[in-house]
């Protein structure tokens, strides 16, 4: 049985008041229990961008026909509404659980020692991106699955992963001022590289919103673009960050590079293989609904991917989150043996 600490009037009234400063004064987490709560949140982000493909693939974008609640007269999905509900329903279910995985990366980065105001400050971003976007999500439903929305829905959740990844990559690093590994003109590429990502998912959303799979059986309206045309322009897209990661490394490679940047260069490089090869093979198939999913969970990846190549062009020596800095006594002694 686990004791329940009592608590005076004083300690009950401030844990009301700021419950995150109450528990942090109580609890010190260990450096690997922040990494796997900010790499919680992460794949909670991730996987409701499946999930929520899952909802399109399977035309269960009105499956709950109204928002907060599911019907007009029912919270949750009922019986008479079948598969398309449950499924509707189920996701709109998960996106609590993305929240408790933000929730919890928040806690255990204010109750890091010492403080990571930096760690707080992402799990936050991230916590009001999760909210926005379920607002989002409630419009999408109440103007009829409308592809402009959808696309919406999509790239804010596309910025969900990146606070996300920027915060899981954070509390494997100290606090110092970042310290560059590569020069100028390699910074650039990766730049333009991100840009170019950026524009290709950007696209995606476009090829989605004008494609067949609009999220229902009823007449759901669609983007006035001509679908080959569009996927063309996105492939083109794909072709030049595919372009720009290998050129990327091999500039890694001649000019000797650190590890770090060379090993996440090629990692996106094979992601950016892979999520090419899905997306000729869905092409050329009519976009088999399995096929269309595993290129959404795809495009995370690939997004992800190009992050952690921007995150590895530099370094912030020191301690990880939970992880106390040596204190300046300890340093010199330290010195002094050496």
């Amino acid at each position: 049985m686990v004791r329940v600490p009592n608590l005076t009037r004083a300690e009950s009234i401030s844990a009301l008041r700021n419950p995150l400063a109450f528990l942090a004064g109580r609890w010190t987490p260990t450096p690997r229990t922040v990494q796997r709560a900010a790499l919680a949140a992460l794949v909670m982000a991730v996987a409701i961008v499946v999930t929520g493909g899952a909802v399109r693939l399977t035309g269960s974008g009105l499956g709950c026909p109204t928002w907060p609640k599911c019907t007009e007269e029912s919270l949750t999905t009922t019986g008479e509404m079948g598969l398309h509900g449950v499924i509707e329903f189920g996701n709109r279910m998960l996106t609590y659980v993305l929240c408790a995985a933000v929730g919890w990366a928040i806690i255990a980065a204010r109750a890091a020692k010492p403080g990571r105001r930096d760690l707080t400050r992402l799990g936050w971003t991230q916590f009001w991106l999760v909210m926005g976007n379920a607002v989002l999500g409630g419009i999408v439903v109440l103007v009829g699955l409308n592809p402009y929305t959808v696309a919406c829905h999509f790239l804010l959740t596309t910025a969900l992963i990146a606070v996300a990844t920027v915060m899981w990559q954070r509390t494997r690093e100290g606090q110092a001022p970042p310290r560059p590994l590569v020069g100028p003109a390699v910074v650039q590429l990766v730049r333009v590289l991100t840009a170019a990502t950026v524009v290709l998912i950007a696209v995606g959303t476009v090829v989605t919103g004008a494609g067949p799979h609009a999220g229902d059986s009823s007449d759901v309206e669609r983007m006035p673009l001509d679908w080959e045309t569009v996927s063309k322009v996105h492939a083109v897209f794909a072709w030049i960050v595919v372009t720009l990661a290998f050129a990327l490394w091999f500039v890694l490679k001649a000019v000797d590079a650190p590890r770090g940047p060379l090993h996440r260069t090629r990692d996106l490089f094979l992601i950016l293989l892979a999520q090419g090869a899905i997306g000729y093979v869905q092409y050329f198939t009519d976009l088999p609904e399995v096929l269309v999913g595993v290129h959404m969970l795809g495009s995370c990846l690939v997004w992800i991917g190009v992050l952690r190549v921007c995150l590895s062009l530099r370094e912030r020596p020191g301690a990880p989150a939970g992880v106390p800095e040596p204190a300046k006594d300890e340093v010199l002694e330290g010195a002094a043996a050496g």
